[in-house]
């Protein structure tokens, strides 16, 4: 019996050209100045890039260098998704844009909680990004919806540990768990961890998947799954 439900939000909730058609450049347009405006501020996260560069002594104008490098090849680096995360909470906060979901999203999310399963999120973007992204979303403030939020820091999305370590932080067994992602290599490394796995198609199939797939959450039949 599933208990507990983990999803992925680009692709999955959200659609992956809010994330690289609004997110992504706005970031872009405002990462230097953002980082020589307030490099005290923020001097743990630059530190922080500088141990992961192995540059103790790399000046801003360095990392800015290599901020924009690892923009250029989608690097799923932490120190990355942290400062990105604050300048999106400066659009949120702004009222340039909201967190888009799926319209069929939310009353799945909303039908599950009132059945008692806790929901999560486990994204590749920081804690604090996912927190803005359903706390500015489309539909409000969804913040209350979640029991908990996971990001790189439990590992890499691809990696079978990283979903052991999530289950040893919700606290329940993994065949309990269900996680829904776009991305059937995330999907693998769950299901080796012993979870259950849906993959979310909001277009063609993934042919080469051997996971369940489904084009809408309310699509989903979770007695299925748990079977």
């Amino acid at each position: 019996m599933i208990r507990a439900i983990v999803t992925d939000i680009e692709g999955t909730i959200t659609d992956i050209r809010f994330v690289h058609h609004v997110l992504f450049p706005y970031a872009r347009q405002r990462m230097a100045s953002f980082v020589r405006d307030n490099q005290q501020d923020i001097q743990d996260i630059l530190n922080q890039l500088r141990a992961e560069i192995d540059e103790p002594q790399a000046d801003a104008e360095r990392l800015i260098d290599v901020l924009f490098t690892f923009m250029d090849e989608d690097r799923k680096s932490t120190s990355l998704k942290a400062l990105q995360g604050l300048i999106w909470r400066y659009g949120y906060e702004q009222g340039d844009f909201t967190g888009h979901l799926y319209a069929d999203v939310l009353p799945v999310l909303q039908s599950w909680k009132q059945q008692g399963l806790d929901l999560y999120i486990y994204s590749s973007g920081s804690v604090a990004a996912q927190k803005l992204l359903v706390g500015y979303s489309d539909a409000g403030d969804i913040t209350a919806l979640f029991s908990g939020y996971f990001d790189t820091h439990v590992g890499a999305k691809r990696e079978v540990r990283s979903y052991q370590r999530i289950a040893e932080q919700i606290g329940l067994p993994t065949d309990t768990l269900l996680f829904l992602s776009d991305i059937h290599q995330e999907l693998d490394a769950a299901e080796a961890a012993g979870w259950h796995t849906l993959q979310l198609i909001r277009g063609e199939p993934d042919a080469v998947s051997h996971h369940p797939q489904v084009s809408r959450f309310d699509n989903i039949n979770l007695e299925s799954l748990s079977s």
